[in-house]
């Protein structure tokens, strides 16, 4: 007979479904157990694609890829107990680094709530610290409204993670009231004309202003309007591991030189120290802290942001242009049109080019030896990486090479984790970015420590049939705390672990696994990779006897 209630699972639903979700990822229990059974068998015909997960952590992951790629949140939904705390890592990450998650967890009923009873916590106690918005749900008829003000939330700048309790009994009770309707996201206007026209007057008296941009500036409408300005304007360019793309292949010459974060002396800080101003736009400080590119504290910094500056002693910005970045600089356009630097601040900035192109070098190939060195493997990677293509890297040493030296075009295709700096990521959004950009391919980059952190949902990768190239760099450590140890203390402790066959371990999958076995083969595997459907696991043994080099280049306070 059919059930004709609706309940606070169908008020959850509706209200997904007014706030245009797509997918909802997770693992059920029996505390949440009807949200699921709704998504699965839909009342709705709108209702969000329901996908299973291995891991709570995987699912937190996963929605938070959503939210970086699109600036809409991801959505993770789990049960009670340690459902709802293993979606902590993933929370923490998203909030740090600016990713619009909304994440809802069953709780035990409201009787059991003081109890200590099975899988009874304060899990709004757990959360609050690390989300921007937490509550549980006491009300069966507040479920809508709680639900709108979470997502509200999570998208107002500076995104990131909400998180929503809600007892058994309350998803379990009828609901009387109307879910939310959809709600227009408020628009900003443009930051003060007056001191957007100051602001050009300064570009103007200053000898090498730069453009420091981050992960706010990384939407379609900001990045458009960074790469307008810059063209009209002639003015050189400095990406955030999490702006990487903003700047354009075709733009990449005379405007971008290099990321920041993680090293002392690379092009982008050195232009940073030597310029007179410094515009920073959409920039955070997680991101690479203001005491490690003004040391000294006395750089000019304009801010243009959507939200106030977080002010310390190497970040005292003397304005701020606060309203919508894109329209800010495209207020900024005209008064700039035809702005070209000196003779001798171009002269400067040739210089830095040349510098940006050598380091890319790849060395000679030892015949003799089966490891593969880290620019072989990033050139043969940008080689195969079109535009359009998506490539997620996860932590530890390979992400100190990629970030350094893989190119990217276009905003949101080169994903790190520069806040939290979390093991496990690359996979999860790598699954994401084939969800959200199904027409292209995807790549996946980790050492053999982090892929395991969230390996088990290649089960996932292969159950949807996602087209997913995973690279491992392996060298059977934690090479990035052990070249850390070893240039401290002479010396590595507690980062060797046993091996794994990784061909085998995809196979096991279901996945294809294949392994560069001599760095001669590495093209041929890699085009073999390429041209296979559905995930791929690419097992390449790595020489990260570079990595003392590297390392004189980091920053002494930021070993990690």
């Amino acid at each position: 007979m059919a059930e004709n209630k609706y309940y606070g699972a169908d008020a959850i639903v509706d209200s997904l479904v007014n706030h245009d979700v797509k997918y909802v990822f997770g693992i059920p229990g029996a505390k949440i157990d009807r949200v699921f059974e709704r998504l699965e068998h839909p009342v709705n015909p709108k209702s969000p694609k329901m996908v299973v997960t291995r891991h709570e952590q995987n699912a937190a992951f996963i929605a938070a890829g959503i939210g970086r790629i699109t600036g809409k949140p991801g959505v993770v939904l789990t049960t009670s107990g340690p459902g709802a705390s293993n979606l902590a890592t993933g929370l923490v990450t998203a909030t740090a680094e600016g990713d619009p998650v909304l994440a809802i967890s069953g709780q035990v009923q409201r009787a059991d709530l003081l109890r200590l009873t099975h899988q009874s916590m304060n899990n709004a106690a757990l959360f609050k610290p690390i989300t921007k918005y937490t509550a549980e749900v006491q009300e069966p008829e507040n479920i809508s409204e709680v639900i709108a003000n979470a997502y509200q939330e999570a998208t107002a700048a500076k995104q990131g993670a909400s998180f929503v309790s809600i007892p058994q009994d309350v998803t379990d009770s009828v609901v009387r009231t109307p879910v939310i309707t959809p709600l227009q996201a408020p628009k900003l206007g443009p930051a003060s004309p007056v001191e957007t026209t100051l602001l050009a007057q300064k570009i103007k008296a200053a000898k090498l202003p730069v453009l420091l941009v981050g992960m706010r500036a990384s939407s379609p409408e900001v990045t458009k309007a960074i790469r307008n300005l810059v063209t009209a304007a002639n003015l050189p360019v400095v990406e955030t591991f999490q702006a990487a793309g903003v700047i354009s292949r075709d733009l990449e010459a005379h405007h971008f030189f290099g990321r920041v974060g993680l090293f002392r002396n690379q092009p982008g800080d050195m232009l940073l120290k030597k310029s007179d101003l410094v515009i920073a736009v959409g920039y955070d400080p997680i991101e690479y802290e203001p005491r490690n590119w003004n040391a000294e504290g006395k750089a000019r910094i304009v801010v243009i942001d959507d939200m106030r500056s977080e002010i310390d002693h190497n970040f005292q910005p003397e304005t701020e242009l606060v309203g919508d970045i894109a329209q800010t600089l495209d207020f900024l356009l005209p008064y700039m049109n035809g702005y070209n630097l000196s003779a001798d601040s171009q002269t400067y900035l040739d210089g830095l080019q040349e510098r940006l192109q050598n380091r890319d070098f790849v060395p000679n190939i030892d015949q003799k030896s089966d490891l593969n060195h880290p620019l072989s493997v990033i050139s043969a990677l940008q080689k195969r990486v079109t535009d359009e293509m998506t490539v997620t890297v996860d932590v530890g040493s390979h992400y100190i090479w990629m970030a350094r030296h893989f190119r990217s075009y276009e905003p949101r295709h080169l994903l790190f984790s520069n806040g939290m700096q979390t093991l496990g990521v690359a996979l999860p959004w790598a699954i994401a970015a084939a969800l959200v950009r199904p027409n292209t391919q995807i790549v996946s980059v980790s050492g053999d420590g982090g892929f395991l952190f969230s390996s088990q949902d290649l089960e996932t990768a292969v159950r949807m049939n996602l087209n997913i190239v995973h690279l491992i760099w392996n060298d059977g450590t934690y090479d990035m705390v052990k070249f850390q140890e070893e240039m401290k203390y002479g010396e590595d402790a507690a980062v060797k672990f046993g091996p794994v066959d990784f061909v085998k371990y995809a196979e096991s999958f279901g996945a294809t696994g294949l392994r560069v076995e001599k760095p001669q083969d590495l093209d041929q595997v890699l085009d073999q990779a390429f041209k296979t459907q559905g995930p791929v696991v690419v097992d390449i043994p790595i020489d990260y006897s570079d990595n003392k080099a590297l390392g004189q280049t980091m920053l002494p306070d930021q070993f990690y």
